[in-house]
């Protein structure tokens, strides 16, 4: 790699983290309001908390258009509201596309928001501004657990539902890998994919999630990204080391048949999963369009 593109690269590298710094500590601040007992207030906050993440986003997509601009190209759906419940699904391949997807769907959904591990809670300022941005926290039992103490049984699913309740009244963007992990050549051999370009999807995560939130979220947004020259690394991405990033969007309401008890039904178990295997099955062939259409010119 140039010394020049390394220079750049550090440069940009501590612009995100200067940004990362500023806005980090109004979401600090505010999140002590959140711990009144006063819904105006908690309710105003949240708004406040996610309008920073925001500013936060766009900041950064300002650094990356003055040191390491890249195009997205997008295709699909493109009517969107800040106003709607959405479940957002993507392959996995870098950590480059979580930033592809806060640049591409900033202020236009509400902001992206993951379910993470309840002991994330106790990272050092990372856990409390999770809590702050309302980011939901699940707890999941282990066989052994769930062995040693049957009544634990369900308690999961109760704990994330409790922790969704803020959503009832306020839009969410909820993003899952369903992958579970980012893409590469040993884990796609290892997993013997039946896919060409993909993981298998691992459908827990989401059926959990979908459970957890009831009706409230309604439309599934369905992400493909697919990097022409190769997946890039972090580093590689802010010292300008990738020119465009190909993504289609797909949004569709969900349907009933995906909304049931994943850990006790098993016969929705299996038709979930069966969905969710078309769904990657269709991704995959998306994949291989767009690599067919850069081959050709198109």
């Amino acid at each position: 790699m140039p010394l020049f593109a390394k220079i750049k690269g550090s440069i940009a590298f501590i612009c995100y983290v200067i940004n990362t710094v500023f806005w980090v500590i109004p979401i600090l601040i505010f999140s002590i309001f959140k711990v009144l007992p006063i819904n105006i207030i908690r309710k105003v906050c949240s708004y406040i908390l996610d309008n920073c993440a925001s500013a936060w986003i766009t900041v950064n997509g300002a650094i990356e258009s003055i040191l390491h601009p890249t195009k997205i190209r997008l295709t699909g759906d493109s009517q969107f509201s800040e106003k709607e419940w959405y479940m957002v699904i993507a392959n996995h391949q870098s950590w480059v596309d979580i930033l592809i997807l806060q640049r591409v769907f900033n202020r236009k959904i509400p902001f992206l928001k993951f379910f993470l591990k309840q002991q994330l809670i106790y990272v050092p300022v990372l856990g409390l501004a999770w809590w702050a941005l309302d980011f939901p926290f699940m707890r999941r039992y282990s066989t052994a657990q769930l062995k040693k103490n049957p009544k634990l049984k369900g308690k999961d699913i109760e704990i994330t539902r409790k922790s969704c309740e803020k959503f009832k009244h306020k839009p969410v963007s909820v993003m899952n890998f369903v992958e579970g992990t980012r893409f590469h050549p040993g884990k796609h051999t290892k997993q013997a994919s039946p896919y060409r370009h993909l993981l298998k999807p691992k459908a827990g995560g989401m059926a959990f999630a979908l459970d957890a939130m009831g009706s409230q979220i309604n439309k599934l947004v369905n992400v493909t990204i697919y990097y022409p020259d190769k997946i890039p690394s972090y580093w590689e991405y802010i010292c300008n080391g990738l020119d465009e990033v190909h993504v289609d969007i797909q949004v569709t309401t969900i349907p009933d048949a995906m909304r049931g008890d994943y850990s006790k039904d098993r016969e929705f178990k299996i038709e979930f999963q069966n969905q969710l295997n078309q769904l990657w099955l269709e991704k995959d062939n998306k994949i291989s369009e767009m690599a067919d259409k850069i081959t050709r010119g198109i």
